[in-house]
């Protein structure tokens, strides 16, 4: 399985770190605005990454992989991964999968007319924690409270009172704490427990319109989950499921899910860690390298149904707290 990585940022060196751990992947290409062409040929060379591309589209057409990871700034997500499936890639897209519920909808229609493996990058949802947690979850009898926080004090956020504004913190590029962190804690949720009844966000609005953190309410049959994240301020972060019968605990941010803890009523709480790797994104890569030499599509469409929702929640969300991207 060959992939073209796509960007120079904080997440695409990231993304190569892990892909460089897989076996049976290998980054062909390394792809980068003629702007960044020196800092992917550094990058390329650290990671042994053979070519540097700097024309997207001609590297498209040359087509010496077949998947092409986006590691790009949100706002740029959809037109990306429609230019690849139009030209016959597979495509794996970073969270959060698109700016809006539309373009989801476009990317999720394009991907099906064509057959192309289309993923969200969605970290926690391929760590075998998930999958040890979604196992026990029906030990914990009725399900009565969730709550989920992410908060993590930005790099950039000292510039962002500064005015200087980088992308994380642009309603222009899609940014902001809901699409950035609180991304983690609604998938996660909504993989669990699926659409819920009703969604509402409240948030800390910056001066240019963004959200620099918040909490997302979801309400289900019987129970509500709370989602916060935060990138104006930081704290311990957790998913915490309660039911009649007993608890689950995730320790650690959302997005790596690096232990969990079982509390039975009546029993000694179990601590457990199911993860073989380190590095979070190595379970994700793998699982869908598994995927495309399986050839299991119903797996690629069990992701996208997940994908669809979350974007359907989040936008809800976001607009009714008076956020609006440039996408709109």
């Amino acid at each position: 399985m060959k992939i073209a990585v796509v960007g120079t940022g904080m997440i695409a060196r990231e993304a190569l770190t892990a892909l460089r751990r897989v076996e049976g992947v290998q980054v062909v290409t390394l792809c980068a605005r003629p702007q960044s062409r020196e800092k992917a040929r550094a990058l390329a060379a650290e990671f042994g990454v053979p070519q540097v591309a700097t024309d997207y589209g001609a590297m498209l057409a040359a087509h010496e992989a077949q998947f092409v990871y986006l590691g790009i700034v949100n706002s740029a997500h959809f037109d990306y991964a429609r230019q690849a499936i139009a030209a016959g890639w597979h495509v794996i897209v970073e969270k959060p999968f698109t700016s809006t519920l539309a373009e989801a909808e476009e990317l999720i229609a394009r991907a099906r007319a064509s057959g192309r493996y289309v993923f969200e990058a969605m970290t926690p949802l391929f760590l075998p924690n998930y999958r040890g947690m979604l196992e026990m979850l029906p030990m914990l009898g009725l399900i009565r409270l969730v709550q989920a926080n992410f908060s993590q004090y930005s790099s950039r956020y000292d510039r962002y009172l500064e005015r200087d504004v980088a992308p994380a913190f642009d309603p222009s590029c899609s940014g902001g704490a809901l699409y950035d962190l609180n991304v983690y804690n609604i998938a996660l949720i909504i993989s669990l427990f699926g659409r819920p009844q009703s969604a509402s966000y409240m948030a800390n609005i910056g001066f240019n319109g963004i959200d620099t953190s918040g909490v997302a309410t979801l309400r289900y049959n019987g129970f509500a989950a709370t989602a916060a994240a935060a990138k104006d301020s930081e704290s311990p972060s957790f998913f915490m499921i309660q039911g009649e019968a007993g608890w689950m605990r995730a320790e650690g941010t959302p997005n790596a899910l690096p232990s969990f803890t079982l509390g039975l009523r009546g029993q000694e709480p179990e601590a457990m860690n199911r993860n073989r790797h380190a590095h979070r994104m190595v379970h994700e890569f793998e699982a869908m390298r598994d995927i495309f030499v399986r050839g299991d599509y119903a797996r690629v469409e069990e992701g996208l149904r997940t994908t669809r929702t979350e974007m359907a929640v989040m936008e809800k969300m976001r607009l009714m707290a008076g956020i609006q991207f440039r996408a709109d």
